[in-house]
Order: C-alpha cells, then structure tokens, then sequence
C-alpha cells in the first residue's frame, strides 16, 4: 500500500511530499519515545539490557529498506507501523548501534531542552529556505568574483544533487564521501547524499591515497566527490581496491583524466535531471530523526580512525542548542568557512548551525592558512569566527612582530590601552577604557575586518592562558568550546555572562556532565549525557562499548572538574597521562603550556616521562613556513629572532640556536621558571632537547586540527628520549 502526505504547508520548489510504501498491520502514528535523564545513582540501563547496551543489530530487526518500517512497541506497548510524515521515528531498541541501517532511541526527556520534537535535516533545511529563501547561505570568490547563493538556490541544488547521487547508483545506508577544501560543493554533496537516503563524510584533504581509501571501504562509499585533479589522482590509485564505489565527482577545473563514471560538477547535476521527483521523495521518506546521516571519521593519532555515526536528531538537536545558546540572530549571521570539514567542530559552527539559524558563509581561499584568511576577514566581516588554538595564537604572534615595528609613541600608547583592556576582561571597565577602545580596539577590529564580529570562539584543543590574556587586553574575548565528534561537536562551552578565563565553560542547554571516579579535588573522568550523543562507532562494537560503557554516558578520556560556580575545567587526559616510575600523575598539557609560557621562542613541545624516573622535554622554535607544502623551514621566524637580539644571539636558524650558548641558556632560563609553577618535584622537567625542525602536519606530527600526535613523535624521537635516560 502507498500512502501519500505533506509534510506542511510549503509551496514551490519547497514542497516536499513524501511517498512511503508500508507494510501495514495496524493504524497509529510513531509517538516520540520519552526517556528519563539518569540520575548518579541510578544511570541509564544499569541492570537493563533493553535500555542499556544492546548495539542493536539483532534486537532491532531486519535492515531499513524503502519498502518497509519495522514494528515499534512504544513505552504503552502500542504497536506502530505506520510512519506518516518524514519526522516520525523509527522503530528501535537501543541507545546505540555499530550496524548504519538501525536506528536508535532517542535520549529525549518530558520538559525542558531535551523534550523538543526531534526533526530530520531536510525538515530543519526546508524551514529556514521557506523562511529566508532570498537570503545569502553561501559565498565563494573564484576569478576574482564573489559566487553567492541563495537559501532557495541551496535547497533547490541540494534536491539535484541527491537526484544525481541516485542516478549515479547511490544505494540507501551507503555513503558519498567528500575530499576537498571547503566550498558550496562540499556543502551541497554532503546534504545531497543525505536527501538521497544516503549518509555523508568527509575525508581530511591532506589524507594520503591509503587514508583516503579506509575511510571509502569503511563507510561502503559509493560516490566520492573530490575538489580537483590532484584529489582525483589519488582516488584513481586506490579505485580498484573499493568494490563498493561506483562513480567520481570533481568538483572544480577540468577533468584532465577521462574515464567511465568520473564526472565534472556540471555534468554531475545535469544527470539529476532523468530522476523524477517521485524518486527522491521515495528516499527522502526512509529518513527519520534516530537514523544515520552522517560518520565523522577520527583524526586516528593512535591507529585507524574511527566511524562516529551521528544521527539527523544529532544534528538537529545540536545546531538548535548551539544557537539558542549562543543567541545567534536568525538570518543575520556571516562566518567564513576555512577549518577542515571533516572535523566535528567546523562542521556545526561552518555548516550546520548556519543552515539552523539562516546564516551566510563565506569561503575562503585555499591558501588561507598561507595568508589570506585576513584579507578575506576584511571582504566579508564576519559577525563569528572560530579557529583551532594555534591561528590564534599566530595571529597573537604577528600583531606582536608588527607592534614591535611601531613607532614608540604608539607603542607606548598600545602598551596603555592594553592595559585598561585586560583589567576590563576581569571586572568593570577602568577608566580611560572608553579612550582606549577608540585610540586602539576599534581601529585594531577594523584592521583585522573584525569591526562587526561579536563571537570568537576556540576548540578541538587547548589553548594558552597568554594568547586568552593577550586578546583580553585588545577586547576581544575568545570563548572556548569543549567536546569530541561523539557528542556532534560542544558539550559545554563560554559563552556571553558565562565565561571564565582557561574555563571551557559551562553545559550546552540539555545536556549533563558526571565525573567517574574523583579525586579528593574533584578530578575525574568527564562523561556526557545528552540528545548530542552519537549512535555509535561504525563496525565496531568493541571501541563503542569502551565509549559508552553499560550506562550509555560517553566516557570522553578527559579528566576535569567544575569549580562552585559550574564552570567546567580541563585537567588532562587519561591516554595522555604521564606515569613516573615513582607513580606520580602528571598531565603534560599544564606542563608544556607553562613552558610555552616562559620562553616565546617556543612553538612545540612535548613532555616524556611516561615509566621513568624523571620528566624530559623536547622543544621546537618557532619558524618560517613553506607556504606551498606548509613544512617548516630552518630559518627562524620574526617574532624568534627578535627574541634573540635581545639575547645578544645573531642565530638565524635553527642549527645556530642549537649551537649558541646564549640560546641555550635563556631556554633553560625559561624551564626554571616553567619549573616554578610545578605542583612538586616529580612535576619538574629535568631535562631537555631541541629538536632540528618544528611539528608540522606534512612531517606527520601534527592532525589536520593541528593536535599533537604523541604517539607518533615519540617513535619518530626514540633515540633522542632514550639519550636523556641514559646513565
């Protein structure tokens, strides 16, 4: 039987009708499932397998096809078969799944922000392209002109992407993979795949042709889109390992290499057109809010990322969460899109939250990280922008360099305002601050084309109290955000009259945070609840039970605690933990931040000591980078080098530092002092080593979010950390 509804009252190329073909025993509309918030005592599913783990893939039945929605036995036993519009749930059993063809139940409650009805992507897209249809959602600059694209644009580009997916043999539950720097393409694909019953990932753009094929065989990748002919070739290298992929997208310039199944974006969208709507609309009504939409695949430090599966209510939840919380303005918004999208963090705050709340985004140039990024903050000026720690703490290094080439009025006059800034970050603005927002904070803003940019936010690792301290004396107040891809991006998170300086800062509205085994300080393990947590890791029940454990609270590996007022505080992390021979904990962040600190010479540094009988360190300089490879050169950056003449030392590199007296003892200045701050004598850093050349994502040292990779480092360095052990 085929039953037919609207799924509201739009009209226009907004009409979405969904066509659904049951199997049909009974009458009665899909209820959401109400699920109690646990309490410390009695935490979700302890002592119930039907609420605790069960992944799902036996409990919950056959596999979802088009043709069929399973039976669901709600919390009063009544039987429903029926699914009649898009938002209705799926039938499921489980909290979580590794198996992306079964649903999951939903972590709603009775009242609050967690008992909001939960809707599908295209349900939250529809409403804000019906609401904002002429507004701009997206920008991009090619040939020296701004692209721009409407809500309507983008919601009718999505339909014809998904329309060309399934010509192209996209099967439902199987994957469109995304592998390119961020753009409208990007975009589109992704929401393309998922209108089109598909789900969509991101593949990091700096990926080797190995990584990239894991991530295809793992999700059953049918389609990859990829940005250009240097993407494509790595795919072609790996084509004949992937049985389940099917066709290539490229997305801009030509296609320099013809073959069967390798299409441009425009002869892509041009095969949307022989799929007739009734088509779409037959994938589009096997979706639902507890289904898979999307897998975010982990930077993999320690081996194989893993597969987060994250739901439409995931994403719907989430991005409406985030804005509330944030108080975005609802159709006024413009960010520009320039952090890796196959990370969790630029996908909410570039992608989806913007289509939450009616956003425009702007792309910015490829080379952006080479330099451009400001030039493009002073075309658009955002009203947000959010970066990884390490931009910050460049843009932190370059104000500086510049300043230092002012005259000394003005650096005196600088010195005064920044002054009257800091004291404003921690209380009631002093007098003279109004002065000083005149004489340096606008016209700073204005040079940075931040004049109309209200929020600033960074994540996906720590950042120093300095830089935080430093733009606190501009004015502009960096707010921290906290979370993994498990938990669809934040957890907690500063925000405007919740903020606190090296603070993560409080719960995102919804959501709950428990620490698991304390210390007499507080410190514990911190674990999430909420509709933000993930379905499950994909194929793999053995990480996903480590993850949610039998109560279905994520154990993120963090260790934190909250002080009185609720502000959340990250101390460490357990995998990161350094044990001494002797027992003692030490958490190397607070350590290498200390010595960051001290000695602004520093880019990179890591703390060893893990089973032995003292702390060492090994320490990069800071200098110029290779713009074409983003490798670090030998030669000193300008901000080090200054820091040398003040030292007496004419190095120029970094093999001149390593060989110059004057270095060397300014740097083991600098660990005294870092050493200083030491909680006790275990906690010190006894010796240390400077290393040839700077951490960079192409020596491998770095993820794409500019996160350390310990592990790898270590190995690379085996032989310099065993000299320090030697006797």
């Amino acid at each position: 039987m085929e039953t037919t509804t609207d799924s509201g009252t739009s009209s226009g190329d907004f009409s979405v009708k969904q066509s659904t073909k049951l199997d049909i025993t009974s009458a009665g509309c899909s209820p959401a499932e109400v699920v109690n918030t646990p309490s410390e005592a009695a935490p979700a599913g302890a002592g119930d397998t039907a609420e605790g783990f069960d992944m799902g893939n036996n409990a919950s039945g056959p596999a979802v096809s088009i043709t069929q929605i399973r039976t669901l036995v709600n919390d009063s036993n009544t039987v429903t078969t029926e699914k009649k519009t898009l938002d209705d749930l799926l039938p499921a059993t489980s909290y979580c799944t590794t198996d992306i063809t079964a649903p999951v139940k939903l972590r709603l409650e009775k009242e609050g922000h967690a008992s909001i009805k939960p809707i599908t992507m295209e349900t939250m897209f529809r409403q804000t392209a019906e609401k904002l249809p002429d507004t701009i959602a997206l920008g991009v600059k090619r040939n020296g002109v701004w692209q721009k694209t409407t809500f309507r644009e983008y919601y009718s580009l999505t339909k014809q992407a998904a329309r060309a997916f399934i010509k192209v043999g996209l099967e439902p539950r199987h994957a469109v993979s995304v592998l390119g720097f961020n753009s409208p393409e990007w975009f589109i694909s992704y929401l393309g795949a998922i209108f089109a019953g598909g789900v969509g990932t991101g593949i990091y753009a700096t990926n080797s042709p190995e990584a990239c094929a894991f991530v295809l065989q793992d999700s059953c990748s049918n389609v990859v889109v990829v940005e250009n002919h240097a993407q494509l070739q790595k795919i072609l290298q790996v084509w004949d390992s992937l049985p389940h992929l099917k066709a290539i997208v490229q997305y801009t310039g030509e296609v320099a290499e013809r073959r069967d199944n390798i299409y441009s974006w425009d002869e892509f969208l041009a095969l949307g057109n022989d799929v007739p709507d009734s088509a779409l609309e037959e994938r589009l009504s096997i979706q639902a809010p507890n289904a898979c939409c999307s897998i975010i695949y982990t930077s993999g430090t320690t081996g194989n990322p893993k597969g987060v599966m994250l739901s439409h209510d995931n994403y719907t939840w989430t991005a409406d969460m985030v804005c509330k919380q944030l108080k975005l303005n609802f159709g006024k918004e413009i960010g520009i899109s320039f952090l890796p999208l196959s990370h969790i963090a630029a996908q909410m705050l570039d992608f989806i939250c913007p289509v939450r709340c009616g956003g425009s985004v702007y792309f910015a140039q490829p080379d952006a990280l080479k330099g451009t990024l400001l030039d493009s903050w002073k075309e658009v000026r955002p009203t947000f922008v959010f970066a990884v720690p390490r931009l910050w703490e460049k843009i932190n290094e370059r104000l500086v360099t510049e300043g230092a080439k002012r005259p000394k009025m003005a650096r005196k006059i600088s010195a005064w305002a920044r002054d009257k800034g800091l004291k404003a970050s921690k209380g009631d603005k002093p007098w003279g601050w109004s002065l000083a927002n005149v004489l340096v904070f606008k016209k700073l803003r204005n040079l940075l084309g931040l004049d109309r940019c209200r929020l600033f936010g960074s994540g996906a690792a720590p950042i120093m109290k300095e830089t935080l301290e430093f733009f606190n004396s501009l004015n502009i107040c960096i707010y921290e955000v906290y979370g993994m891809s498990e938990c669809t991006g934040p957890q907690t998170m500063c925000s405007d009259g919740a903020y606190r300086i090296t603070s993560v800062g409080k719960e995102m509205m919804g959501v709950k945070t428990k620490f698991e085994n304390p210390d007499e300080d507080g410190n514990g393990e911190v674990c999430f609840w909420g509709r933000h947590v993930f379905m499950g890791y994909l194929n793999d029940e053995v990480k996903t039970k480590e993850c949610l454990g039998d109560n279905m609270w994520i154990h993120s590996g963090d260790i934190g605690k909250k002080d009185e007022d609720g502000f959340l505080y990250i101390t460490g992390r357990i995998k990161e933990l350094v044990i001494t021979a002797g027992g003692e904990n030490i958490a190397p962040v607070p350590v290498e931040s200390a010595v960051k600190e001290a000695l602004p010479c520093v880019s990179n540094c890591m703390l060893i000591g893990d089973k032995r009988k003292f702390l060492s360190m090994l320490i990069t300089l800071k200098t110029e980078m290779n713009l074409d490879t983003n490798e670090p050169l030998d030669s000193l950056a300008p901000e080090t080098l200054s820091w040398y003449r003040a030292l007496g030392s004419q190095a120029k590199t970094v093999e001149d530092a390593i060989a110059d007296k004057n270095v060397l003892q300014a740097v083991q200045v600098g660990i005294d002092k870092a050493n200083k701050k030491a909680v006790s004598n275990a906690s010190k850093v006894q010796k240390w080593t400077i290393l040839p050349k700077d951490f960079s994502m192409p020596g491998g040292e770095l993820g794409p979010t500019l996160k350390l990779k310990r592990p790898v480092v270590a190995k690379m360095y085996d032989k310099t950390i065993s000299a320090f052990y030697e006797e």
